[in-house]
């Protein structure tokens, strides 16, 4: 019997000895803080693919605290995007805004700044009063901004997501989960302008002035973790400590959420034993490039017989470590009926990757420019064209 419990005792170190930090990917059920150290919730996605790379307690709803400004910086992206704002634009500073608690550069009412030093604040220093005007700047409010993340919320699929501000202070009813934040922290990727600000460990505003203020990012991974270069921290009393990372080794990008930690350090523990499991165990092909032209197709009454059929995001295969690309077959795969007006980036197929007959890989494809609906004389010389070659 002594034997046996020295055996065990010898068996339970080894063991220990090879499981990876934070207790990462571990398997057993049951509650949260014996499966992901201290944590509520986890999760780690790819970010070409969003395929899930692990996943505990990720539907649970969960105050985010200023994890809530990855919405927040989503809609300023796309609002650049959409030449709404720029980043020289000046910002004027509500009583309102400057009147935000919490996390702040100390806005002061009816001063203004830009679009890019609010970026600056919001990104680096998780700036309350920075990202409440920037709300206004873009939708007149900061109640119809709000309104503005609910609809994007919704339009990217998250079903256990309610804003109630764009800082993430407390308040009732705003809540999230690590699965949705990692969806919209997916989204906002897809703007790679953000990681010049998430990037930042320090910066400043008010340079030369004697109201000089020094910004210090909040979140330290991008100090200390091999390929971090953002998202975004989060606490509050009720929240604890939270943190939507990113980080990118060998052309793989992987985006990893932890909700509800006790402690900063605890918090930063887990999500890099996450993302060191993440990194030792997968791999990712590249396929096709993003907006890669792989079809012609006809579009019925549109202003052009063929228009070009491009790949919405990078083609991407993930694989485990090791794993053989061999026998892959790929295809393409368009609507059949494909009718104008059409408008650009609506998606209209798939590039599909299959493996042994099952699909391993499937990437959106999409109407590159707007298709008009054809004028009567373009329909008639069609019409009059076709039948002429018969």
């Amino acid at each position: 019997m002594k034997a046996f419990s020295m055996w065990m005792a010898c068996a339970t170190l080894l063991f220990a000895t090879f499981v990876p930090s934070a207790s990462a990917f571990a398997k057993t059920k049951g509650n949260a803080d014996t499966e992901t150290g201290k944590l509520k919730s986890a999760i780690v996605i790819e970010q070409d693919t969003g395929k899930i790379l692990f996943k505990q307690n990720e539907n649970k709803e969960l105050p985010p605290a200023s994890m809530t400004k990855v919405m927040t910086l989503l809609l300023i992206f796309k609002a650049l995007e959409n030449h709404q704002i720029s980043l020289k634009d000046k910002v004027n500073v509500s009583e309102h805004a400057a009147s935000m608690g919490g996390s702040q550069v100390f806005l002061e009412p009816g001063e203004s700044m830009t679009v890019d030093e609010m970026l600056r604040a919001i990104c680096i220093a998780s700036a309350n009063d920075a990202s409440v005007a920037m709300a206004e700047h873009i939708s007149g409010s900061e109640k119809a901004f709000v309104a503005q993340m609910n609809k994007e919320a919704k339009k990217l699929g998250m079903t256990h997501t309610h804003f109630v501000n764009p800082t993430g202070l407390p308040t009732d009813n705003h809540y999230t989960t690590a699965h949705d934040m990692a969806v919209m922290a997916r989204a906002l990727l897809m703007y790679p302008q953000v990681l010049h600000y998430t990037s930042k460990y320090e910066d400043y505003l008010r340079e030369n002035t004697d109201k000089k203020f020094w910004l210090v990012n909040t979140n330290k991974l991008i100090k200390t973790y091999p390929g971090a270069d953002g998202l975004k921290t989060g606490f509050t009393n009720q929240a604890k400590y939270c943190l939507t990372a990113t980080a990118k080794r060998n052309g793989m990008r992987v985006v990893a959420v932890v909700m509800g930690a006790p402690s900063p350090k605890e918090r930063n523990k887990e999500i890099a034993g996450l993302m060191d499991h993440a990194f030792a165990a997968y791999v990712t092909k590249p396929l096709l490039d993003q907006n890669k032209t792989v079809a012609m197709a006809k579009v019925n009454k549109g202003d052009h017989a063929q228009v070009p059929i491009v790949t919405q995001h990078p083609a991407v295969l993930l694989l485990k470590k090791g794993e053989s690309t061999k026998g892959l077959k790929k295809s393409v795969k368009i609507d059949k009926s494909l009718q104008a007006p059409l408008k650009s980036g609506t998606v209209v197929g798939h590039f599909i990757v299959k493996k042994k007959g099952k699909v391993i890989s499937q990437t959106p494809l999409m109407v590159k420019d707007n298709v008009k609906r054809a004028s009567w004389w373009q329909l008639f010389k069609r019409s009059a064209g076709t039948i002429m070659t018969h």
